[in-house]
């Protein structure tokens, strides 16, 4: 099993090493970060990481994980690669994402007509690319797995771990790797945390990137997946 992650600028760290370390388990897999270089890739974490291999050196793969973070749409507008994941999606097995990385499939054109989550402050947006928006922790449709944000890697790894190796796997590789969630706090959710703090998320994000709405809708239009005038 040859499991492939987009790694780029801006990347949520955790969206991609969450979700590698428990597919790292499946059997006879293989794990590679993929981007345009082999230079260390800074994450929106404040550290980079090595990427295993360029775009030409995987031009295919089993399993393909575009994960999420601030530098979506940077990947959106880079034709290498979004033509990559556009690339290797087609042809592999699973084609599958973890938090807003779902928009970047979708951008792709990798989920036009299939059902498919992702954090909830970008969920209707995955309408913008042809996919049907559903509130979940994670969503399998035929061979696209979609994660919500961030932390819901995990859990998209485990349901994903389990359709492809069997339940008991899933269940053993959650076992070794402890994951057996209690937070301190109940506020994981909109529904949970309340308007007060969903808000201010909202206006914290705005101020860490005030231009992220707008050049998502025109990276929409651009592609031709929206006409100027529709959101």
């Amino acid at each position: 099993m040859h499991i492939a992650f987009l790694l780029f600028p801006g990347v949520t760290q955790l969206d991609l090493t969450g979700p590698a370390q428990f597919l790292s388990r499946l059997p006879d897999a293989r794990v590679d970060l993929v981007w345009e270089s082999r230079d260390p890739v800074p994450t929106d974490a404040g550290f980079a990481i090595l990427p295993t291999a360029t775009f030409g050196e995987v031009p295919r793969a089993d399993l393909l994980c575009v994960p999420g973070g601030m530098g979506i749409a940077g990947v959106i507008d880079h034709a290498p690669a979004l033509d990559w994941v556009r690339q290797v999606g087609t042809a592999a097995q699973w084609v599958t994402s973890v938090c807003t990385g779902a928009l970047v499939l979708g951008a792709a054109g990798l989920l036009k007509g299939y059902q498919a989550t992702t954090h909830w402050a970008w969920h209707d947006k995955l309408a913008l690319f042809g996919a049907e928006p559903v509130h979940a922790r994670h969503v399998i449709d035929r061979n696209r797995a979609t994660g919500g944000g961030v932390t819901a890697g995990i859990d998209f790894a485990l349901a994903l771990m389990a359709r492809i190796a069997g339940e008991d796997h899933a269940r053993a590789v959650q076992l070794a790797l402890e994951y057996d969630p209690a937070p301190p706090f109940d506020a994981g959710s909109p529904a949970k945390a309340g308007e007060d703090l969903v808000e201010v998320y909202t206006q914290r994000a705005r101020r860490l990137a005030p231009t992220r709405m707008d050049d998502l809708l025109a990276s929409a239009r651009r592609l031709g997946f929206v006409t100027e005038g529709q959101e």
